[in-house]
């Protein structure tokens, strides 16, 4: 009775253990299966290229989803829900955990001190996640988006699309507030002032009915996993609205925005793949230097910008790395 219980408990465990890998998926006989936890702040899934660019990271080392690689993925808008969820990666010994924005880092290192964690923050030492880029110490490294740096510099970059402009509103998930202060002191630096608009609770419209009841003349879209998952209803709004906005990613651009500034998303998704890769290969990330992106791209949609009758200056057009016509 005993050997038959047991029996019945193993084969539970195999089932379960399956059941996290991807449909299909067949681990060859005698390899070791990694567990990579991926933890990111957002009501769904995040939105491409990220998960497959990630994948590509992971894969360049020798890393294959389905052959020696699981990715357990956990997302989650609230802070409290994503620390649930980080516990929940450590409960299934996860060997890393990537977690990005600002919140879900920090919620995956109250969560555990012993799981390493590949952060891909805003501001990771600004933020108090790491004191360190050269030598990030505890069970934390990864990445630095520059966020409060580049918030600042998308905001010059409104100002000399729109040299008249006075009044910016700025889109803001209170998540991620390392970017506020960079961009309100670049502000100062610019003559114009700030319109702050808190999103929370997804309610996009009412942010943008605050912004035209104080007749914002343009739109600035801080860095913000929360804010990212929301890029479609913000990009309808501010045509709808007819006000200039700028964003963080080229698939903004891409999709129908105005104007982007900021690193490849693609890149830092596929880095972050590579910075796991590190870890499962032996990296200690207390000694293991956080990186920071070193291509930026200023993209411009040429049609947006028609349909806004906008003139855009040749000034900035001739330093754009794409335009969309």
């Amino acid at each position: 009775m005993i050997r038959a219980a047991t029996v019945v408990v193993c084969v539970v465990l195999v089932c379960l253990g399956l059941a996290a890998l991807p449909l299909g998926a067949q681990v060859p006989p005698g390899t070791k299966l990694h567990r990579v936890g991926v933890l990111w702040q957002g009501g769904s899934p995040p939105p491409g290229p990220r998960m497959e660019s990630f994948r590509e990271g992971l894969r360049e080392p020798g890393y294959v989803e389905g052959q020696n690689v699981a990715i357990d993925l956990r997302y989650a808008e609230t802070g409290e829900r994503l620390r649930a969820l980080a516990g929940e990666l450590v409960q299934l010994n996860v060997n890393v955990i990537v977690a990005f924005g600002d919140q879900a880092p920090a919620m995956a290192q109250r969560a555990t001190s012993v799981v390493p964690i590949v952060a891909v923050a805003d501001d990771i030492v600004g933020t108090g996640l790491v004191p360190s880029l050269a030598r990030p110490g505890g069970n934390m490294t990864g990445m630095t988006i520059l966020s409060p740096e580049l918030s600042a510099k998308r905001l010059a970059v409104l100002k000399e699309l729109i040299p008249k402009l006075t009044r910016v509103a700025v889109m803001w998930d209170p998540a991620n507030r390392s970017q506020l202060t960079a961009t309100e002191e670049a502000a100062r630096s610019l003559s114009v002032k700030l319109q702050v608009l808190e999103v929370r609770n997804r309610d996009v419209p009412r942010a943008f009915q605050a912004a035209k009841n104080s007749r914002a003349e343009a739109l600035n879209v801080l860095a913000s996993p929360l804010l990212s998952s929301l890029q479609e209803s913000i990009m309808d709004q501010a045509a709808s609205n007819r006000l200039p906005a700028i964003y963080q990613w080229k698939e903004h651009a891409d999709a129908g925005g105005l104007i982007s500034y900021g690193p490849s998303l693609a890149a830092i998704w596929r880095q972050a793949g590579l910075i796991a890769s590190k870890i499962l290969k032996g990296a200690n990330p207390a000694t293991l230097p956080v990186e920071q992106p070193t291509r930026f791209e200023l993209v411009i949609n040429m049609r947006t910008a028609k349909a806004l009758r906008l003139k855009v200056p040749p000034s900035l057009r001739v330093r754009a790395d794409h335009t969309i016509e």
